[in-house]
């Protein structure tokens, strides 16, 4: 008999998937809490890992009861706070037929039948945006991940793109509004940033062009980064003026649409991503809009064989995987990674299931009752609406408010299980923010939520 670890336990199993059956079931979920109320977790944890092990019933009542109870769940359609996630029932089961499966999709060798699903689901995203055949990449753990790895072809290939003109020195344009994450990656890269100055916090062709022509080092620019959909209002960029800047001058351009870009599917919106189609790259994380489990977030290249050139792995254990047969597909030749997960079947699996117009009506009832929170906001006298939302974050204003007000507000909206919202930072001050993202959250959830502003 093999060791014990490895031998399948039905009393284990059974304990575990009826945990999941009832955790499935709850409807809605409920928002529990996070650290700060769990306080005491150390010592439920004192000696829980030991020598012997323990049973597992026991170790399942102490997740049930101490530790699950003590993480926000963002599932929950009272969870408004950062960008939250909601994955569907399909999503959800199949990332446990992923795990259970112990399925990775590092090569095309190894895991061909994972690679060829994930592709059809990144196919389906390429499509929305408008890139050509043959556009694809793969699925990384996240967005500052796709953008790290977006940017590293983008330096990597200024020469091929700019001939003569690729600097020594290159610069990469970005705005103001950029993802913390953008400004991490070019640091990790070696390369320095262009700040372009945005007019009501939006990236726009004549800041752009104004930015390259006045700067002393405007030339060394290589790429650019656009945002559709910017995390602490919702903004889109003007993708169409700065790719066409971008094909002017050969830079690279890349559209930073973690959150955002799941408004592709949206009829309602779509022509805010006009432009769209001119990117050379664009990140979009379907555990975000596009109801995923954690972590996912699809990478998506205009010419994949670029991106191949700069990431994959030289290594002689690894010559084997690289065949010249034209159906083969290696992610890890697309991102700096190498070994993965197939975290891209939970979303295809979705995909099939439900369909893409399940996803499109989805996308757009977060997008009406955001409109229908601005309007209720706009009808409460003590409530200032900050801006009409252009996707699902809404920014307002509580009359009288300073940020410690904010703050004792979120407590005891969280304490007392109405929701989980917290403040951001406009223009320098303290303003109340709802990110939308459930298609369950309703607007009296909302209204609930907003009474107690009174």
């Amino acid at each position: 008999m093999g060791n014990s670890m490895f031998v399948y336990d039905e009393q284990m199993t059974n304990l575990i998937f009826d945990y999941c059956r009832w955790r499935l079931a709850l409807d809605p979920v409920p928002l529990d809490f996070g650290g700060a109320q769990a306080m005491a977790l150390n010592a439920t944890l004192q000696g829980l890992i030991n020598a012997e092990g323990t049973d597992p019933a026991r170790v399942m009542e102490i997740f049930d009861n101490e530790l699950a109870t003590a993480v926000v769940s963002c599932d929950s359609p009272r969870f408004l706070s950062f960008i939250p996630a909601a994955p569907t029932k399909a999503a959800l089961l199949f990332d446990m037929v992923v795990a259970c499966s112990s399925l990775q999709a590092t090569s095309w060798m190894e895991a061909a039948g994972a690679v060829a699903a994930e592709n059809q689901a990144l196919g389906v995203l390429a499509g929305l945006a408008g890139l050509p055949a043959g556009a694809g990449g793969c699925f990384v753990a996240g967005g500052s991940a796709g953008n790290l790895s977006a940017l590293m072809v983008a330096r990597d290939t200024a020469g091929h793109r700019m001939g003569g003109r690729a600097p020594e020195r290159p610069l990469v344009a970005i705005s103001e509004e950029a993802h913390s994450s953008v400004g991490k990656a070019l640091r990790v890269l070696g390369v320095e940033s262009l700040l372009v100055p945005c007019e009501d916090h939006r990236l726009t062709e004549d800041a752009l062009r104004f930015a390259l022509e006045s700067h002393p080092r405007g030339s060394d620019v290589i790429a650019v980064v656009a945002t559709a959909g910017t995390t602490n209002a919702g903004i889109v960029d003007d993708l169409a003026g700065v790719g066409a800047v971008a094909q002017e001058r050969s830079l690279w351009f890349h559209v930073d649409g973690a959150y955002g870009c799941a408004a592709l599917f949206a009829p309602s919106v779509r022509s805010r991503f006009d432009g769209i189609e001119l990117v050379d790259s664009f990140v979009v994380d379907p555990h975000k809009w596009l109801f995923a489990p954690f972590d996912c977030a699809a990478l998506v290249y205009r010419e994949p064989n670029l991106a191949k050139a700069v990431h994959t792995q030289d290594a002689s254990y690894l010559d084997v995987l690289h065949g010249d047969a034209p159906e083969e597909w290696n992610p890890s030749d697309y991102a700096y990674h190498l070994t993965r997960r197939a975290r891209g079947l939970p979303l295809w699996f979705s995909l099939a299931v439900n369909g893409t117009d399940a996803y499109r009506d989805a996308v757009e009832a977060v997008l009406t009752v955001a409109q229908e929170c601005a309007d209720l906001i706009d009808r409460t006298p003590h409530l200032e609406l900050i801006r009409r939302p252009e996707l699902s974050v809404v920014l307002f204003r509580r009359t009288g408010w300073d940020r410690s007000d904010y703050e004792r507000w979120s407590t005891w909206i969280l304490n007392d299980q109405i929701g989980f919202v917290m403040h951001t930072t406009w223009e320098g001050e303290p303003v109340g923010r709802f990110a939308f993202l459930h298609p369950d959250t309703t607007l009296e959830i909302v209204g609930e939520i907003l009474d107690t502003t009174a």
